[in-house]
């Protein structure tokens, strides 16, 4: 992660047709992206997440319900929104 402890623990998520997607603003770079991409990966390895930093963006199919997925991103240090 990027090192930065300063993270907000609150947010809500929205659910998409396809899937869920959250707004996560302290999502600031590949490592984060891919930080986030594993903690929900390893719970659920058949997951399909795309995170990308540059919108703040991330997208997940298949892993579960919204209360799982945001609780696998606020673990890993991050701040899920709605989207």
């Amino acid at each position: 992660m990027c090192g930065n402890s300063d993270h907000a623990r609150t947010g809500d998520a929205a659910a998409k047709a396809d899937g869920l997607q959250f707004k996560v603003d302290d999502m600031t770079c590949g490592h984060c992206a891919q930080t986030i991409a594993k903690a929900i990966q390893k719970v659920a390895p058949t997951a399909k997440v795309h995170a990308d930093p540059a919108t703040k963006l991330v997208a997940v199919s298949g892993a579960g319900d919204l209360a799982t997925v945001k609780a696998l991103i606020t673990k890993a240090g991050f701040t899920p929104t709605a989207a």
